[in-house]
């Protein structure tokens, strides 16, 4: 007697209807060719021709030059390779390693990409905190192939900052005094420890193992230290400050012959503000206002090109506003982007009364002295300016005018259209957090986000890769 054959509800469906034939248990009749999973046109695979092309100009020699050259050593992953993983994952928004590793396993186009080699996730973190600089360095390569695609012409820039959370919380940050108090607390800790220990174990005996704790306290201690140094390190030099501007004022009041009016100036500690704090966590964060509240983060910058939103400048600074950067950020394009910009763009936050700030030989400056709700409110009372330029306007006056001006209207209307949807497009990506501590590596962190940003613009722009069909790893 012939037995019944179970034949799954999905097999039955197709031999009743027209559809295309489904079984998981069918094997692969040829070798999977990798290649295959992946577009022509996909961003895995311009990726890797962009990596491919700066390996092949010598881009990450500086990565090779970190790995023995004898050969000594267990085998390490190709640094070409994980370079591109990282790229990749940074451009489609996966910064975690952790992430980064489960969608090595997971993912078609990393697996492309790493030849279905699975690093694992500590291998990814360790290989982003060793090359971080060599990574950081990537941005100008990637930058001058967006100027030699012709996407970034840096005519006319966007200047813009935004306040980003670190990894660390509100809620850790300390005044002096409090640091001292945990300082003296955990020292006391230590001491009963050693104590206890030495009397179960005897002076000259460790004991089997270190305490249960021990290194996360030391870490800790080392963090609250950090803290506190900060904190008196900007107290001195608050003192320096001010007793810099007594001794000024003191000379100038010898070389007039006149007393200075106004109120007195205070003493150098007076001006030490005993309610200042720093972030146990992470003591080189800030507290930064935003719109939604207060974060514990850092102030990243960028400066962007008007028609392709190419990020051509870029940098995380500890400055809780943006007064004052505007010749820095410009300073960074000539190092960056090989060149200054002719006209850069920057809204009220980056205003200044210091004159020396708005003076650059290169470019031209079109910096709103307010915000920008008021400055539609003053064009509309006052209208566009007529006739020569008074002698005697001062700095304000000046940019005030020349902003109401025709031509400084249509120039000023693209900073909002230019730079806005570049940071809402890091947040379209997830970017709105910091992951690594410490200015340095939140800087290279910066980088790398502004680096697959300009990566994003140029494959959308259609660009092709010299000599993309002859991959060097």
């Amino acid at each position: 007697m012939m037995q019944a054959v179970m034949v799954p509800s999905s097999l039955q469906r197709s031999m009743s209807q027209n559809f295309l034939p489904y079984s998981q248990d069918q094997l692969l009749l040829l070798p999977p060719d990798l290649r295959d999973w992946v577009g022509e046109g996909s961003l895995a695979r311009f990726i890797s021709d962009v990596v491919d092309h700066l390996d092949g100009e010598g881009g990450l020699a500086p990565i090779y030059a970190k790995y023995r050259a004898d050969g000594w050593g267990r085998a390490a992953y190709h640094p070409c390779m994980m370079v591109k993983v990282i790229l990749y994952a940074y451009s489609v928004g996966v910064r975690s390693s952790r992430k980064i590793a489960h969608a090595l396993e997971h993912d078609v186009a990393l697996r492309y990409l790493a030849a279905n080699q699975r690093p694992d996730f500590r291998t990814v973190a360790d290989f982003r905190k060793t090359h971080l600089k060599e990574l950081d360095d990537l941005f100008p390569q990637i930058l001058a192939l967006c100027k030699a695609a012709g996407v970034a012409k840096l005519g006319r820039v966007a200047l813009d900052g935004r306040r980003m959370a670190g990894n660390a919380s509100l809620q850790r940050n300390r005044t002096r005094e409090a640091l001292e108090r945990e300082v003296r607390k955990m020292l006391a800790e230590a001491e009963r420890v050693d104590a206890e220990e030495d009397k179960e174990y005897g002076p000259d005996r460790r004991g089997d193992e270190l305490p249960e704790g021990f290194h996360t306290r030391a870490e800790r201690m080392q963090r609250l230290k950090e803290a506190r140094a900060r904190l008196e390190a900007e107290a001195e030099d608050a003192k320096d400050q001010q007793a810099e501007r007594i001794r000024a004022g003191e000379e100038e009041e010898r070389r007039t012959g006149r007393k200075k009016t106004g109120p007195k100036l205070k003493t150098p500690e007076e001006v030490v503000d005993p309610a200042k704090k720093a972030n146990t966590t992470d003591p080189d964060s800030r507290m930064m206002k935003t719109r939604k509240g207060w974060v514990q983060g850092y102030n990243a910058q960028a400066v962007a090109d008007c028609k392709s939103q190419v990020i051509v400048a870029q940098a995380v600074t500890q400055k809780e506003v943006d007064h004052g950067l505007v010749g820095p950020m410009l300073d960074l394009c000539e190092s960056q982007a090989g060149q200054r910009p002719l006209q850069c763009l920057a809204d009220a936050g980056y205003w200044s009364a210091d004159k020396t700030d708005l003076e650059d030989q290169v470019t031209e400056l079109f910096i709103a002295t307010t915000k920008d709700f008021k400055q539609k409110q003053a064009l509309a009372e006052r209208g566009p300016p007529r006739g020569r330029i008074p002698k005697r306007l001062t700095v304000r006056e000046r940019m005030e005018r020349k902003l109401r001006t025709k031509r400084g209207r249509a120039a000023y209307k693209q900073r909002a259209s230019t730079i806005e949807p570049v940071f809402g497009q890091m947040h379209g990506r997830g970017i709105n957090q910091f992951l690594l501590r410490g200015a340095e590596k939140v800087a290279g962190e910066w980088s790398l986000c502004c680096s697959t940003h300009n990566l994003l613009k140029l494959w959308r722009a259609g660009w092709k890769v010299p000599g993309a069909a002859a991959a060097t790893c």
